[in-house]
């Protein structure tokens, strides 16, 4: 267990779950303890929080593929989210998609050869007021241009 949740985590989950009337409503967070811990959520960690939780594995697999950012295989270790809503789309968000997409040298759900950065695509970032936008772990990045996504990158290169 200790490679996808920490001991500590794991009875803390038990916990919470048993002294709530619907566990279902800790999925999410145990979810994303299983990713941020190991980087991913992979089928043992989906069958380990439905143990820790008391549901089928198959709630928790529902709620897993749902949500666009719990990672059902392996990513990069900077996912990027580029909004393709029709606000995004209508401010130029095709062309940043594909800025993104030659300055990575990559495609939609792919992952750059160093393991820097994954490339995905999501509906919505609630940023329309900024389009085109992108996220990059929890952080929005807004009226994006090509000369913008290139210090950001830089930005997150060089921190690693």
């Amino acid at each position: 267990m200790s490679e996808l949740l920490p001991q500590v985590q794991v009875n803390a989950f038990r916990a919470k779950a048993a002294a709530i009337e619907h566990p279902h409503e800790l999925i999410v967070d145990a979810l994303r303890a299983v990713q941020a811990h190991h980087g991913w959520v992979p089928d043992a960690g989906v069958d380990l929080v439905a143990e820790l939780l008391g549901v089928l594995p198959v709630e928790v697999e529902e709620i897993a593929t749902f949500y666009d950012k719990i990672f059902r295989r392996p990513v990069g270790k900077r996912v990027i989210h580029v909004c393709d809503s029709i606000c995004c789309w209508a401010d130029g968000g095709d062309a940043i998609a594909a800025h993104l997409q030659k300055v990575l040298g990559i495609g939609f759900g792919e992952t750059t050869s160093d393991g820097m950065f994954t490339l995905l695509p999501t509906c919505c970032l609630g940023a329309c007021g900024e389009a085109p936008a992108m996220m990059i772990g929890l952080t929005t990045f807004g009226t994006l241009t090509p000369e913008k996504i290139d210090a950001i990158l830089d930005g997150y290169r060089n921190e690693a």
